[in-house]
């Protein structure tokens, strides 16, 4: 209840323009809208990209914001939409690459960082982690965001509902479906690395 009052009158001074309450929001969600960014794009760059994006974007809509769902909630669900969207423009562009390196030899590839760290991973276990991130990477976009927003943010399956627009089954029914997509994907990975 505490909690939901704080974010009622974060939101109030941030409708007013508050730059010590916009401060006060970013103090707050960075972390949270940092790693949710990262578990998704699975780079550094672009997760500070999408984090400068969400805050922006929260800012200048901060005034539709109707206070039906949590605060938390609507943050995240701007990260989420923002990181799918920019996933989608990743995939597009590297559909559409070898056909533009046709025409422009300036043509940028897209490459998935071999080498990417999640910051709450912890140093001895960042190469099982970064197989495991590789096979989240596969996964269908609304698969790949709830069991990121599950497994790596914390939020229960009613939270994930929220953020996603969805019901609470469909939530189980993506977990459920991600974690046989990711069990058959590691499968072997997990039989060579223990053999």
């Amino acid at each position: 209840m505490q909690a939901l009052l704080e974010d009622h009158l974060l939101v109030e001074d941030l409708k007013q323009g508050s730059e010590e309450a916009f401060k006060a929001l970013v103090e707050l969600y960075q972390r949270q809208v940092y790693n949710t960014a990262i578990g998704l794009l699975r780079s550094p760059e672009e997760a500070d990209d999408i984090s400068q994006e969400v805050f922006i974007e929260v800012y200048q809509s901060i005034a539709r914001f109707k206070g039906e769902s949590k605060l938390s909630t609507w943050i995240y669900r701007i990260t989420v939409t923002k990181a799918l969207e920019l996933m989608r423009y990743k995939k597009r562009k590297k559909r559409f690459a070898p056909i533009i390196s046709l025409f422009n030899s300036d043509g940028e590839q897209m490459v998935d960082p071999a080498d990417f760290a999640h910051p709450g991973v912890k140093l001895e276990q960042q190469e099982n982690a970064s197989v495991v991130f590789a096979a989240i990477s596969k996964l269908p976009e609304k698969q790949q965001a709830a069991f990121t927003l599950h497994k790596l943010e914390g939020l229960s399956y009613q939270e994930i509902s929220q953020v996603m627009k969805t019901s609470i089954s469909s939530v189980e029914s993506l977990m459920h479906r991600a974690k046989t997509n990711l069990k058959k994907r590691l499968k072997n990975y997990y039989y060579v690395t223990k053999a």
